[in-house]
């Protein structure tokens, strides 16, 4: 199994930035990408920016050009650098593991960005 810890929200004023740090821990030889999630209250859950193992991402047309997702060399932390921050990115940010056995989850984030 892999466990996954989040750590880097807070509250910040629109068009400000924040980092999001996610450190894994257990089987991290498994995982095959990383990802970061967000959830409203009373939406969904979606997708903001995945990362592979080749280092390939893939983000939302919504932070395309806002947003960074980055992984370290050991593969143990992924980053998701978030600029010029709009009040609508106010979520829980999860971060995901993929796993053969599955996606992994963390606890959760707060982001709050006020306007």
């Amino acid at each position: 199994q892999v466990q996954l810890v989040e750590s880097g929200g807070g509250l910040v004023q629109a068009g400000g930035s924040l980092r999001l740090s996610c450190a894994a821990s257990g089987s991290i030889f498994s995982i095959n990408a990383m990802g970061w999630y967000r959830q409203a209250p009373g939406k969904q859950r979606d997708m903001v920016a995945t990362i592979g193992n080749t280092g390939l991402t893939n983000y939302a047309d919504s932070v395309k050009g806002r947003f960074a997702i980055s992984r370290d060399n050991a593969g143990n932390t992924v980053y998701l650098q978030m600029n010029s921050l709009k009040p609508e990115d106010t979520a829980v940010y999860y971060c995901a593991a993929y796993t053969p056995a599955g996606t992994q989850w963390g606890q959760g984030t707060q982001v709050t960005v006020s306007s």
